[in-house]
Parts: structure tokens; sequence; C-alpha cells
């Protein structure tokens, strides 16, 4: 009886074991959803396959239902790995204290959101003045925060300028809805905004930008700061060492909307913490 419970419990902590280590040797891999799931997950296939090689270890996407479930997983080491937007990055940050972002793309020094319309008359945002408007996600840095923390330094309170505001939870939400004019107008990120336009997924004989915000920090890869941090500076390094001029390299970048990564600092989005906390959005 009692070897036969010696090899019981040995029998349980080599399969404990087993399970520890293949977690250990897995990149639990996510993305903030301002995209459809299947978008997401197309432009993260070849990423993938590439940190895979990069790594020596296996990496998985873990798809989440919305913006806060990222926060929640990198705070709760579910996650080693997320897209972040600059004020997911800002609610990780605070939230963990530890969170670390890595690399941006290069435009993301300098981001912009831009405003649209589908009606004609339709300029400025003076001629919305009363019409219906639509953001995208609550938890947006590019597709909510920054555009009403710029309007409302305009003397612009959204809620009281427009007739009706809503959020349609993803930037290519927010095209479909002002191009089928459920909305009069609508703010997205002009990364997506222009992915879209490339793709010939949104009609600009119809739907037109008449306005584009000033610019500020935006999106992030992000690692918890649990992480071994060996294996986060691969993980940099990895993603520094993307090259344009490499056909396959190039094929990866394109997929994330950059012309290449560049080393980032949680102090670029001391800005984003700023206007977050003047929305009202941060205690």
């Amino acid at each position: 009886m009692f070897k036969r419970s010696l090899a019981l419990a040995a029998g349980i902590a080599l399969s404990l074991s087993a399970v520890i280590s293949q977690a250990a040797d897995t990149l639990k891999v996510s993305a903030i959803p301002d995209e459809a799931p299947t978008e997401l997950l197309r432009k993260f296939k070849p990423l993938g396959a590439y940190l895979e090689k990069q790594l020596g270890m296996k990496v998985e996407f873990v798809p989440v239902a919305d913006y806060a479930a990222v926060v929640e997983s990198l705070a709760s080491d579910r996650l080693d790995l997320a897209w972040l937007g600059g004020f997911t990055f800002v609610q990780t940050r605070l939230k963990t204290g530890n969170a670390i972002p890595l690399v941006q793309r290069e435009q993301d020094e300098k981001f912009t959101s831009k405003f649209i319309s589908a009606d004609p008359a339709v300029k400025s945002l003076q001629d919305l003045k009363g019409k219906t408007f639509a953001f995208g996600s609550v938890s947006s840095t590019s597709g909510s925060l920054m555009p009403r923390y710029f309007m409302q330094k305009d003397g612009i309170v959204p809620e009281q300028y427009f007739s009706r505001v809503a959020y349609s939870g993803a930037h290519d939400a927010t095209v479909a809805w002002v191009q089928a004019g459920k909305v009069d107008g609508g703010v997205l990120n002009a990364s997506v905004w222009q992915k879209l336009v490339d793709a010939g997924k949104v009609d600009t004989s119809k739907v037109k930008v008449f306005a584009t915000t000033p610019t500020y920090y935006d999106y992030n890869w992000t690692v918890r700061g649990t992480l071994d941090p060996a294996l986060a500076e691969k993980i940099k390094q990895a993603f520094l060492a993307l090259d344009p001029a490499n056909p396959e390299h190039k094929a990866i970048l394109d997929l994330q909307a950059a012309s290449r990564f560049i080393p980032t600092k949680p102090e670029n989005y001391e800005g984003i913490e700023e206007a977050a906390r003047s929305a009202g959005l941060l205690k």
C-alpha cells in the first residue's frame, strides 16, 4: 500500500511537472480586440511563427472578449505578451505596477485619429453639432480617449454636443456604421482607416476624412512585469530585428501596418494618462 501510494504521488508530481514545463515553454500572446477576431488572427499568424523561430518556444495567440480582459489577463499572469493601445497600457501599468512596454511601431510615436462622415455637407465638427456620432471602444486610445480629449480642449463635450453618442466597439465597425448611415460621423485610428481604404473596404466616394487629431503616442507590445527578463529581452530584440529589406520580414511588418519597430518606454505614455484623468476615465 505504502509503495503504491508513493508511486501514485510520484506520478502526480511528474504530471504536474510536465504541465508546468509545457506552460513555461509556451508564450501566451494576445491583442486588444480593436478589429474583428478573424483579422487579428490573420495578422498574428506569420508574426507568431517568426517569434517561435526566434525564441525557440511555442507561441500561442489567446483571443480575448474585450479590452478589460487583456488588462486582467496580463495582471494575473495568464498572458505573457500583448498588443496594447496607449490607454490600455496605462491601465495595465497602473494595475500591475510593473508591466513593461518593449516596442512600438515607428508611426506610434506620432499617431493620429481620423474623423469621418458620409454627409457631404460635413466639413468640420461644427457641422456635426446636434447629429449622431460614434466612437470605437470606450477603452480605445485612438477610437475614443484621445479624440474625446482633443474635442474637450476645443470646448466640445460629446454627450452635450451631439444628439446621440454611440460606441461601435471596433475601428472597422465605426467605418461600417458611418458608411451605412447608422451615424452621421465617427472617429477611428489612422492606421486602420488607411488599411481599409487600401483594401477597398470603404467607399471613399461616400465616406471621407474631414479632420485629423494632433499627434500622440499609441500602440505598443507589452510584457507582464513578472516575465523572465532574459525572455523579455529576446522578444524585444526579435521585434527590432524585423527588417523591411527582408521579404519574409516585410510581409510580417505589412500585416502589422509597420515600417519597422522601435524601442519604447513607460514615460512615453504619460500624456495618455493625463488625458485619461482629464476625461475622468482614471481616478
